[in-house]
């Protein structure tokens, strides 16, 4: 037996292993598991933007500048963002995801800036804020309890003040996904149950030093749309003041 426990990130890292077999805290090798097989029937493997980045984009609620795509996956976000003129980094975990993501920008000739790491602990001459827009689409939902908490702090440090962050998450309730357990008896179990749910009201006390712009059901997309939409998650855009 050792007493190991001497700072705030040594707590963080004993909680991580209450989720190990999902890979909280930086669990690559379960990243890189999921997306190493490009043919797997997953909606959000299609190479489309979100229906409400889209949108955002469209009505001009965001205008091009430096943008980010945390929890990037293939890249499908960033793609569009840089053909939207927004000149984008987009970083994730996995490097079997990064891989891909970078594949897809050489075959369509898309200049994108791909970081393989955790955005958490990547130091800032990589991250090199400020960015116009910040992208979420899957990312948050899979994050612990205890590692939720420095998530405002990392937007605090990469978000340019009137600079936008756009959030996709699983939504609670009907016809929601994802795991609506508290936070306690999550650790109980020892599982995020492949992520976790938020209510709107959740959302807006975790995210309260932002401006609301939009909060909605993300709208649902057929198969053969050039978006992804699926009624199951949250998609919002807030703004930093």
């Amino acid at each position: 037996m050792g007493r190991t426990i001497r700072t705030v990130e040594d707590v963080l890292a004993l909680l991580d292993g209450f989720f190990a077999r999902e890979g909280a805290g930086g669990g690559q090798g379960f990243w890189d598991g999921f997306y190493a097989d490009r043919g797997k029937p997953v909606p959000f493997f299609a190479a489309k933007p979100d229906e409400s980045l889209v949108g955002y984009v469209e009505r001009g609620l965001v205008a091009p500048g430096r943008a980010l795509d945390l929890g990037c996956g293939p890249g499908r976000n960033a793609l569009y963002l840089a053909s939207r003129g927004f000149a984008v980094d987009a970083v994730d975990l996995s490097p079997v995801a990064v891989a891909w993501a970078r594949d897809r920008a050489a075959e369509i000739g898309a200049e994108v800036r791909f970081l393989c790491g955790d955005a958490f602990a990547l130091p800032a001459g990589e991250l090199d804020g400020p960015y116009d827009l910040v992208v979420d689409s899957g990312c948050f939902h899979h994050l612990a309890p205890h590692r939720r908490i420095g998530y405002p702090a990392l937007l605090e440090r990469l978000l340019a003040p009137g600079g936008h962050f756009a959030l996709t998450c699983f939504a609670a309730g009907e016809g929601g996904m994802g795991s609506e357990r508290g936070d306690a008896e999550l650790y109980r179990v020892g599982s995020l149950e492949g992520g976790l749910a938020y209510t709107p009201e959740e959302l807006r006390r975790i995210f309260s030093g932002l401006e609301e712009v939009e909060l909605r059901r993300m709208r649902e997309e057929s198969p053969d749309a050039e978006c992804f939409g699926v009624p199951f998650l949250w998609t919002g855009l807030f703004r930093r003041g």
